[in-house]
């Protein structure tokens, strides 16, 4: 008998052992809502080396929340009705919103909507790809905030791509939802409510299956 057939064999069953445990890995993330913004949240613990360097701005967060939007409207907080009614109705640079969050988004943010889904392996690894390639780092390894954030604990960054009716806050959270795999569609969700609504059947289709 072929001495290598025994360790060849052991080598496949360590290897399918290995990528089975890989694909069955699951991540939990949290979409979060204040009526208004949507956000895409992820733990620290997550995070794969190398991805996000802008996150190092945070070094006491376990979890990050990112949000996306105009970059006049989004980070002024003395804008009102006017101003966001401006920056639907023009196409304008973006930015994203970095939050370094002490817990998750429910404890931090009672008040606002936060709803949990999984992901398995390959699903987690192209929702970070797609939060990764939101900055706009023109080339550089990482990119310096551009302003204080709506919060102590958060700071903006230049985005990639750009503001406008058909390419929203809420449009960019349902893409990356979308990049992670699950099935939902980006075109009609302009506003909060409509997109939280899917979000909210993703989790019970997810509770349902055992998820």
């Amino acid at each position: 008998m072929n001495r290598m057939l025994p360790l060849a064999a052991f080598v496949l069953a360590f290897l399918w052992a290995v990528a089975a445990a890989a694909a069955s890995t699951s991540h939990t993330i949290y979409v979060t809502s204040n009526g208004w913004h949507t956000g895409i949240v992820i733990a620290r613990a997550d995070l794969p080396a190398g991805k996000i360097p802008e996150t190092a701005d945070f070094p006491r967060a376990r979890y990050f929340e990112f949000g996306w939007g105009d970059a006049a409207y989004y980070p002024d907080r003395e804008a009102g009705l006017a101003q966001g009614l401006g920056a639907i109705m023009s196409v304008s640079p973006a930015v994203v919103h970095l939050v370094g969050l002490w817990g998750t988004p429910d404890l931090v943010f009672p008040e606002t909507e936060v709803v949990a889904l999984s992901l398995d392996a390959g699903g987690f690894s192209a929702l970070i790809d797609y939060l990764h390639e939101s900055f706009d780092r023109g080339g550089a390894e990482r990119v310096p905030s551009s302003a204080s954030g709506l919060y102590d604990i958060s700071l903006f960054y230049p985005a990639t791509g750009e503001f406008h009716l058909s390419n929203t806050c809420n449009h960019w959270t349902a893409r990356g939802l979308q990049a992670a795999g699950f099935d939902i569609k980006p075109a009609g969700k302009r506003r909060a409510s409509v997109l939280m609504r899917k979000v909210r059947e993703l989790a019970e289709e997810q509770s349902v299956s055992g998820q």
